[in-house]
């Protein structure tokens, strides 16, 4: 069953129209020593070498089976449904990334390093010094404002503040930035290819730039010759389309329920690191949402361990819970569509920011 809204009042500062916002030290919580113990002697800190490697192995068949299905195909609109079997398996060798990053793979930093590399710039096509940069400063102050670059404005804003700014088409767009959330994030694809290279052209020290330059001309000259090559022109855009927006949309889905619709932690309040964790994250349950979410959708236990392999976080999870209850620490999680409505809902709160200053939100709600 799903948990029921947590109370926040008691270490939570005002609510605001669009959720919680922390303003004040939450006091009692300082016993995160004592859980990671916990987590340690119950041996879910160990790696899980045999579980990766057939992770991989399965992946990587996969991605073999879709390149020979587009050899065989030939010039058929069939080809589309290999596009999005290929959205769905680079976002698997993403995840896969994603772990690597956080050491959870290899115990080696170095050797995690070199996998999350080759599998995020080489085969998915992200560079994984800018995924890394950026991700690190999010589990560092996630939802913080000001030192969290996933509630930044991009084209959706996450904030009341960033959506009054918004003038003209944007400001449009963000009135009903919860609705339009999924059909925005078929460009999502392209929008974390974009950044990332423009990144890696950028000023600044960047670890790894030629080398990552040069996987990406590779994987993109592998790639996109194959496409072209095997397919007209025409229905080799369209596949490239289809698999750049089944990507975006899979990425992104993954992504949002775990923080979006949190609380936000104002700008120089001070917060210790389990209760900053758990109460800005929210896990996601339901058969298979494991694999779905390549274990995002425990989210609280990957913030609060973020080197643990996947196959612990389920064990994990029944301690972390049972010890936030302990310590009367709000602890959150709910199904997969209903977190997908809770986003919806976060966004077009958010979005009433942006309408015109004579449109009252607070009457748009009460309509």
């Amino acid at each position: 069953m799903s948990a029921p809204a947590p109370t926040l009042a008691p270490i939570l500062g005002p609510i605001r129209r669009t959720g919680p916002r922390i303003t004040t030290q939450p006091t009692g919580t300082a016993s995160y020593s004592r859980l990671l113990n916990t987590v340690r002697d119950a041996g879910l800190l160990r790696r899980s070498p045999v579980f990766y490697a057939l992770l991989f192995a399965g992946l990587v068949i996969a991605l073999g089976a879709g390149i020979a299905g587009m050899v065989l195909l030939g010039d058929s609109w069939f080809q589309l449904l290999v596009a999005a079997a290929l959205g769905i398996i680079f976002t698997q060798f993403a995840f896969l990334g994603h772990e690597a990053s956080h050491r959870q793979i290899a115990s080696s930093g170095p050797v995690n390093d070199r996998i999350g590399r080759l599998l995020s710039t080489l085969v998915v096509g992200i560079s994984y010094s800018w995924w890394m940069t950026k991700h690190t400063r999010h589990h560092a102050n996630p939802n913080t404002i000001g030192k969290d670059p996933d509630i930044e404005v991009d084209t959706i804003s996450f904030l009341e503040e960033d959506a009054a700014k918004r003038t003209g088409i944007m400001a449009k767009i963000t009135e009903r930035q919860g609705y339009l959330f999924f059909p925005l994030l078929m460009f999502e694809g392209i929008n974390l290819h974009g950044r990332s290279i423009a990144t890696l052209f950028g000023k600044g020290k960047i670890d790894g730039r030629g080398k990552e330059l040069t996987f990406l001309a590779v994987r993109f000259t592998v790639y996109l010759g194959l496409v072209f090559w095997l397919l007209p022109f025409g229905m080799a855009v369209a596949f490239l389309g289809v698999q750049l927006a089944v990507f975006g949309v899979y990425m992104g889905a993954s992504f949002a329920p775990n923080h979006k619709g949190m609380p936000i932690i104002e700008p120089g309040v001070k917060v210790d690191f389990l209760s900053r964790q758990v109460l800005t994250s929210r896990n996601v349950e339901g058969a298979g949402t494991t694999a779905f979410m390549g274990g995002l959708n425990y989210q609280v236990e990957h913030h609060l361990f973020p080197s643990m392999a996947r196959p612990h976080l389920r064990k994990a999870a029944a301690i972390v819970r049972e010890h936030c209850e302990a310590e009367n620490i709000p602890y959150t999680q709910t199904t997969l569509m209903r977190s997908y409505a809770i986003v919806i809902a976060y966004l077009n709160r958010v979005g009433l920011s942006a309408r015109d200053p004579f449109d009252c939100p607070a009457a748009a709600v009460l309509r």
